[in-house]
C-alpha cells in the first residue's frame, strides 16, 4: 500500500508547504485535480454541516466524503482564514480513503458565535474532536495539520484532547499565545499583533490583548503549562527567521520531553532557514543555497499514512528519521564557505556546543577577552517619538529575513561591537542570548539586540535579533514587575531564539544595543506606562551599557569546535 499510496500523493504537500502557512492558502489551484466520483453510497460528495459546542453555538464545517463504504480516518483543518480556502485538501485526499473536514473557528465566516482569536480554541477544537469520534463514518483517528493561525488551533487544543487525535502537523506555530506571539521579552509584538488583527478585521481584540501586558490567568487558555496533558506525536516546522521560530522549538520540546506517553519521544523538529515561508531559499536580501527541504512532502505522505493507516513500511520510515533536522546557514555567494547544508540531531540544541561570551569593549569591540576594571561603558539617548526602524528579521506583515543593518547602526541612539576579522569560520548552533548590563535615568526602558554577520565587502547582514523590557528582569514568567532606581546598574538577558549559523573566515561578528526596533514592537515610554501616548508623557532616556568587570555585558554563542 504505502508504495502505491506515495506515487498517489506525489506533489500533494509541496504547494502547500511553499505557499500556505496559514496566512492565506490558495491549494484549490495549485494541486492536481482528482479524479472524484460525483457521489459515494453515503450521499453526497461534499457536504455543509454545522457542528455544535458545548453552549450551542455551530461551527461551520465543510465535509469531503470518500467514495464506498467506512468507516474512514479523518483529516481536520480548522481556520480562521475561511475553510473554503483549505479546498484543495479535500478535492485530492478522499480519492484515497480520507475524510478531509475544514472548520471555520468561533465567530469566522460562516461559523456563529463571538471571533475570539484563540482564545475558543481548546474547547472548541475538543468538541469538534468528540463530534468526529461520534460520526457512524469515522474511524476513531484524526490527523490535524496546518500552519500558522491553523497551527496555533492545533496546539492549543492538544493538551486533554479526545483519544480520536492522533497525529498532528504543526507549522509556523506556537503553544504560547502570550509570550509565542502577542508579546516577547515582555514588549507588544506592535507590527505582528495589531496588523494581523487588522487584517482579518478583529481589531475589538487589539484592546484586551494590549492591556494584559503580564502573564496572569488571562492567558492560560491559550498557553500549554502542562505537556503531560498531551499525548499524539507531531511535527514541528519552521525557519530560524520565522516569527514563531522560539515557539516551534518550545513546542517540540514540550512534546518530546515533557509530554504524555504518547507524544513523549515521538516528535519531529525540521528548522530551515526560512521565513514565515516555510521551504523558499529567498530569506530577505539573501537566497541561500540548500534551503530547500526536497524531502517534506514526501515526510509528510510517511507521516499521514502511519498515522491514519498504520502502513507498516510508513512506520518503519517514520521511526528511522531523525528527531531534528536543521539547516545551518553561511556565507552567501562565497565558493567553498562552511554552512548552508542541513543536518540531524536526537534533539535541541544539538551536543556539542560550548557556551562561549563574546564580551562588549571600549572603542565599539567585541572580544573573547573578560573586561578589566577599568571597561566602563557607552552611552546613548532613547527618543520614544523617534524611535529606530524595524529592517527585516522575524516579521510578519513587513520585510522579513536578513537585510544589512548599516543605515540602522548609523543612527546616534546604536552601539555597536564588533570582533576582529575572523581567522577561522566560526559556528554557532543552538540558543543564543546577550546579557546586556544597563544603567538609565528613567522607571523603564527596553533593549533590543540585533546579530549580524558583517561580510568582508561591510554588509552587516542580520543574523537574529530580539528584546527585553527591564521591568520583568526578576520575572522571567512575566508575571511581575520591578521597575528601575535612576543610576542602578541591572542586567538584561536577551533571548536571540535558536539558531544555527556559521561566520565565514575573514567575517565579523557584531552586535548592535539600542532601545527600540519600532514598528515590530511597541515602543517603550520610559515612564512606566507599557505605551506611547498612554497615561503620562513619554520620558527621553539616557543609558549606559556597561562593560567593566563588575558588569561584564556579553553575546553568549554556543560554539561548536
Amino acid at each position: 500500500m504505502y508504495t502505491l499510496a506515495k506515487r498517489q500523493f506525489t506533489r500533494l504537500f509541496l504547494a502547500w508547504a511553499l505557499l500556505a502557512t496559514g496566512v492565506c492558502c490558495v491549494l484549490g489551484d495549485l494541486l492536481p485535480s482528482a479524479n472524484v466520483p460525483a457521489a459515494t453510497s453515503g450521499g453526497a460528495l461534499v457536504e455543509d454541516v454545522k457542528v455544535p459546542m458545548a453552549d450551542g453555538v455551530g461551527l461551520a464545517t465543510t465535509i469531503y466524503w470518500p467514495a464506498g463504504e467506512g468507516p474512514w480516518p479523518t483529516l481536520l483543518l480548522r481556520t480562521p482564514y475561511s475553510r473554503s480556502g483549505e479546498s484543495g485538501w479535500g478535492r485530492t485526499l478522499p480519492e484515497h480513503g480520507i475524510v478531509v473536514m475544514t472548520q471555520d473557528v468561533r465567530g469566522r465566516f460562516d461559523s456563529e458565535g463571538e471571533d475570539m482569536s484563540f482564545f475558543a480554541e481548546r474547547e472548541d477544537g475538543q468538541a469538534t474532536l468528540r463530534w468526529i469520534a461520534g460520526q457512524p463514518w469515522s474511524n476513531g483517528r484524526v490527523m490535524t495539520l496546518g500552519g500558522s493561525a491553523l497551527g496555533i488551533t492545533q496546539y492549543l487544543f492538544a493538551p486533554g484532547a479526545p483519544e480520536a487525535l492522533t497525529c498532528q502537523w504543526i507549522q509556523v506555530a506556537t503553544p504560547d499565545l502570550f509570550d509565542g506571539a502577542v508579546y516577547q521579552g515582555g514588549v507588544y509584538r506592535e507590527a505582528l499583533t495589531t496588523g494581523w488583527l487588522e487584517s482579518n478585521q478583529s481589531t475589538h481584540r487589539i484592546a484586551p490583548l494590549r492591556s494584559h501586558h503580564k502573564n496572569d490567568a488571562y492567558w492560560d487558555i491559550v498557553q500549554i503549562d502542562d505537556f503531560s496533558a498531551v499525548n499524539v506525536p507531531a511535527f514541528h516546522v519552521a525557519g530560524w527567521y520565522d516569527i514563531f521560530a522560539r515557539g516551534m522549538v518550545n513546542g517540540f520540546l514540550g512534546y518530546q520531553d515533557e509530554g504524555g506517553a504518547g507524544a513523549r519521544g515521538q516528535q519531529h523538529l525540521i528548522m530551515g532557514p526560512w521565513t514565515h515561508a516555510v521551504n523558499d531559499p529567498e530569506v530577505g536580501a539573501l537566497t541561500f543555497p540548500n534551503a530547500v527541504l526536497e524531502s517534506l512532502e514526501q515526510q509528510l505522505e510517511i507521516f499521514m499514512l502511519a498515522c491514519l493507516f498504520d502502513d507498516p513500511e510508513a512506520q518503519a520510515d517514520l521511526a528511522a528519521l531523525p528527531p531534528v533536522q536543521y539547516f545551518t546557514l553561511g556565507a552567501v555567494a562565497e565558493p567553498d564557505a562552511p554552512g548552508n547544508v542541513w543536518r540531524t540531531a536526537g534533539t535541541w540544541p544539538p551536543a556539542g556546543g560550548t557556551e562561549t561570551p563574546f564580551y562588549l569593549h571600549p572603542g565599539n569591540v567585541l572580544s573573547l577577552e573578560r573586561p578589566g576594571a577599568d571597561g566602563g561603558g557607552d552611552a546613548f539617548t532613547y527618543d520614544p517619538h523617534a524611535p529606530s526602524p524595524t529592517v527585516g528579521g522575524a516579521n510578519l506583515g513587513l520585510p522579513a529575513g536578513s537585510f544589512d543593518q548599516r543605515e540602522v547602526e548609523a543612527r546616534d541612539d546604536v552601539v555597536v561591537y564588533t570582533t576582529p576579522p575572523l581567522e577561522a569560520p566560526l559556528e554557532a548552533t543552538g540558543d543564543l542570548r546577550a546579557d546586556i548590563w544597563i544603567a538609565t535615568d528613567v522607571p523603564d526602558t527596553d533593549v533590543v539586540v540585533r546579530l549580524t554577520d558583517v561580510y568582508p565587502d561591510g554588509r552587516s547582514m542580520l543574523v537574529s535579533d530580539s528584546i527585553f523590557r527591564a521591568r520583568y528582569r526578576t520575572c522571567p514568567d512575566y508575571t511581575c514587575e520591578v521597575f528601575l532606581e535612576p543610576g542602578e546598574p541591572v542586567l538584561l538577558t536577551v533571548d536571540l531564539g535558536p539558531h544555527s549559523y556559521v561566520f565565514n573566515t575573514g567575517h565579523r561578528v557584531r552586535i548592535s544595543v539600542t532601545s527600540s526596533n519600532a514598528p515590530r514592537f511597541a515602543p517603550n515610554p520610559n515612564n512606566g506606562e507599557m505605551y506611547v501616548g498612554e497615561g503620562a508623557p513619554a520620558q527621553v532616556a539616557h543609558t549606559v551599557i556597561l562593560h567593566d568587570a563588575d558588569h561584564p555585558s556579553a553575546l553568549m554563542l554556543p560554539v561548536f569546535k
